[in-house]
């Protein structure tokens, strides 16, 4: 059942200075899919007894596109209960949201006098994002990486789990911290990012060239988080497969590599394992034990998340808690930057 009553001392604890810092953010979009939470959250909750973790809610990256407000705050909470439901604990990590601190635009604001123009020009998610518009895009998504770094560097984070997709972005931000330290002395450490090979990319179910998304026009291309089972077992069973009927994790058989990755990841079995499991038998043996393994790997996420949402105070609660702990580490951190560039007296 949810903790009641915690303060934010309460939720402080001791951390050893031994231990490294990392800092990972992610988007409010709503309800998460497996892809989410298989390549961030889980690997959030599995390594905060490792690391001095600082969870952040990057509402401030979602208005980069046009969003509905009411619609904004929903999925803010939506999202906190999902991180809070996969097993992230307030009281050995930071969970809050970006816009509750005005340290972080305050400080992208400091950091863009030592970006370069073209570096941002540069970023392939802006390309991808703005597409054939890039003229009518927002000044706010071709900025966005230079808030990402102060994100990062707020927080003094040694390693920032992300995927292979998010690598440039990193390099951005650790080319900012060298030149900044450079021209204004040691103030940022130089992070490092944290790429795992497992779960680091799940594909979509309808076409394995694709990574897994919400924004697909396919609801079927992604299993959400609140799916229920006969929703998850109809959407894998219509997955698409390769050629041949042999199970095995290979390039040339995407789309089974992912069903496969998908099972290891929920069921914790080795993909050779699985490949000997499954040897002589068919797509559709491989379909229905799939299905089970998501279907059991979700259910405690799931019943957690529920209780969650029928408790939107609780929510509240953890993240005006978590914003208390941040900003005492975000606001020394941009005085000692104002300092630096003569900003203040």
């Amino acid at each position: 059942m949810p903790m009641r009553g915690l303060c934010a001392e309460e939720l402080t604890v001791s951390l050893p200075s031994s231990r490294k810092r990392v800092f990972s953010g992610i988007q409010p979009s709503g309800v998460s899919h497996i892809g989410n939470y298989l390549g961030a959250i889980r690997n959030w909750v599995r390594q905060q007894d490792a690391y001095d973790s600082v969870f952040c809610i990057v509402n401030l990256h979602a208005i980069t596109l046009p969003t509905d407000p009411d619609e904004l705050r929903q999925n803010t909470i939506i999202m906190a209960n999902t991180i809070l439901a996969a097993g992230v604990d307030p009281g050995r990590s930071i969970l809050f949201v970006q816009g509750d601190l005005t340290e972080h635009p305050e400080l992208s604001w400091l950091l863009s006098s030592v970006t370069q123009y073209g570096e941002l020009r540069r970023m392939t998610q802006f390309k991808d994002k703005a597409g054939t518009g890039e003229e009518s895009v927002s000044a706010a998504l071709f900025t966005y990486p230079v808030l990402q770094v102060a994100d990062i560097l707020l927080y003094d984070a040694d390693l920032v789990p992300v995927g292979e997709d998010q690598r440039q972005h990193i390099e951005l931000t650790r080319d900012v911290a060298i030149r900044f330290n450079a021209r204004y002395g040691d103030t940022f450490v130089v992070p490092a990012p944290d790429i795992k090979a497992e779960g680091a990319k799940i594909m979509a179910l309808d076409d394995p060239s694709k990574k897994m998304s919400k924004s697909s026009n396919t609801v079927g291309s992604y299993i959400s988080l609140t799916d229920t089972p006969d929703e998850i077992t109809k959407k894998i069973k219509r997955a698409v497969t390769d050629s041949g009927s042999e199970i095995r994790a290979t390039a040339d058989k995407p789309a089974v590599s992912n069903l496969l990755s998908i099972h290891s990841l929920f069921s914790d079995q080795s993909i050779s394992a699985l490949e000997e499991h499954f040897s002589g038998k068919g797509y559709g043996a491989l379909k229905s034990e799939v299905a089970e393994a998501v279907i059991e790997g979700l259910r405690p996420v799931q019943a957690r998340f529920n209780e969650l949402q029928a408790d939107p105070v609780y929510a509240e609660q953890i993240l005006r808690d978590g914003a208390d702990r941040a900003r005492a580490k975000a606001a020394p951190k941009v005085l000692e930057v104002r300092q630096r560039m003569g900003i203040s007296r």
